[in-house]
């Protein structure tokens, strides 16, 4: 059994930065954020795979060079600092574990996770 607590979100003007956290309670191999603006369906950010002996990274197109996924396996949290925020960026993000190991292709997909988050709302307006 997993549990998935996320918190960190706020508001911030464009260009900003925000720090997401995630406690994960349980056996995941993966851990993703998603997000998902007004009206809009839920979008894969980033995802942290337990692979190697740090770990594997992966983002979406979107946020790369600007987001930064990494874990504290002593307080088993999985953090999102989000930084040079932009409007576009505007969403209700949410933290996901999966039981199971998923390919780099499959944890960038919503339906492939098993447990889920509250979610966290994120503003970035001027």
């Amino acid at each position: 059994q997993v549990q998935v607590v996320e918190s960190g979100g706020g508001s911030v003007q464009p260009g900003g930065s925000l720090r997401l956290s995630c406690v994960v309670s349980g056996h995941s191999e993966v851990t993703g954020w998603f997000r998902q603006p007004p009206g809009q369906a839920r979008t894969f950010v980033a995802a942290f795979r337990r692979s190697g002996y740090g770990g594997m990274t992966y983002y979406a197109n979107s946020v790369k060079g600007r987001f930064t996924i990494s874990r504290d396996n002593a307080k088993n949290t999985v953090y999102l600092q989000m930084n040079s925020l932009n409007p576009e960026d505007t969403a209700v993000y949410f933290c996901a574990a999966a039981s199971r190991n998923l390919i780099a292709s499959s944890l960038r997909h919503p339906d492939n996770y098993d447990y889920w988050g509250q979610g966290t709302q994120v503003t970035v307006s001027s």
